[in-house]
């Protein structure tokens, strides 16, 4: 668990620095051979203890949800977006993880004076912008953001479980397992996979 002053260390060294609306940016499903990317954008009050708060994948799912609901409640703004398979296929994953990531930030209703990318690419946002590595462990906002893009996500994942049965979805949400390729074999792909990420199969 991250102290909360550690989370907001580099955020209030940039709203010292003059920076007024800061955003945090993540996305959920870039690696998956099945189903869209998700994208959040969170803005929360300066300094918000969110007890609990992290990078969403050190967290249980149960955690998750929790913090979902309360990263809801109390953010200033919060949206969340998606680049479809379709886009995926046409774009390639990290032009379509761009624009599900541009959306999100579209979709806060505000314009943030800078948005805080997790990761170290960000040439395709179309928002004044800055790259954290590892942003999702070390940045309330991106951390807030990674909950939301995940818990939003693996929601979405249960659904097309439901709309394609047998692949197995609701449990691996779309990663490369085992299960999931065996699946693939015995079934074929489904309108849900993405088939530029089937080409390696074997």
């Amino acid at each position: 668990m991250k102290a909360e002053t550690e989370l907001w260390a580099l955020e209030n060294e940039l709203y010292e620095s003059g920076i007024t609306m800061l955003c945090g940016v993540d996305e959920a499903g870039r690696g998956p051979l099945a189903g869209p990317v998700c994208a959040a954008a969170v803005m929360l009050p300066r300094g918000l203890a969110i007890e609990g708060l992290d990078d969403s994948k050190k967290l249980t799912e149960r955690r998750r949800e929790l913090l979902y609901d309360e990263i809801r409640e109390k953010a200033l703004h919060w949206a969340v977006a998606f680049a479809s398979v379709e886009e995926i296929e046409e774009l390639n994953i990290l032009g379509a993880t761009y624009l599900a990531m541009n959306r999100a930030i579209e979709g806060l209703g505000v314009v943030p004076g800078l948005a805080l990318i997790d990761g170290n690419r960000s040439k395709g946002i179309a928002y004044p912008c800055r790259c954290v590595v590892g942003g999702d462990g070390k940045c309330a906002d991106i951390a807030a953001a990674s909950v939301i893009a995940k818990v939003t996500r693996d929601r979405l994942m249960r659904e097309l479980d439901a709309q394609y049965p047998g692949y197995g979805f609701a449990k691996h949400k779309g990663y490369g397992t085992a299960a999931h390729y065996a699946a693939i074999r015995v079934l074929g792909a489904c309108p849900a996979h993405r088939p530029s990420f089937l080409r390696k199969m074997h």
